[in-house]
């Protein structure tokens, strides 16, 4: 099995900025492709960013310029900085990962999300 755990979520005022991290744990053999994606109440969920094992990453345009996604492949965990939040960027935060499980099987995984709030 595959967990992944999001943190750092939380309430921030308007202009301010936030930290998600995601550790993906389990029988992994290796990680491919993480990303984040959000869902506001009463909408779809969206992408917000992805990062190949490589590095090469992908923006949503809504975040473009203002988030910056990196990971750290030795432990499997996946960051996204948020600066300058809007009150528009509040949402529950998943995060996601393409996964090779030790037992030689792909797979999709996802964490339960993190509430990120934007309020003054």
């Amino acid at each position: 099995q595959v967990q992944l755990v999001e943190s750092g979520g939380g309430l921030v005022q308007p202009g301010g900025s936030l930290r998600l991290s995601c550790a993906a744990s389990g029988s992994i053999s290796r990680t491919y492709t993480m990303g984040w994606y959000r869902q506001a109440p009463g909408k779809q969920r969206e992408l917000v960013a992805t990062i190949t094992v490589d590095g090469s990453t992908n923006y949503a345009d809504s975040v473009k310029g203002r988030s910056t996604i990196s990971r750290d492949n030795a432990k499997n965990t996946v960051y996204l900085q948020m600066n300058s939040l809007k009150p528009e960027d509040t949402a529950v935060y998943y995060c996601s990962a393409h996964v090779l499980t030790s037992t030689w099987h792909r797979n999709d995984y996802w964490g339960q999300g993190t509430q990120v709030t934007v309020s003054s």
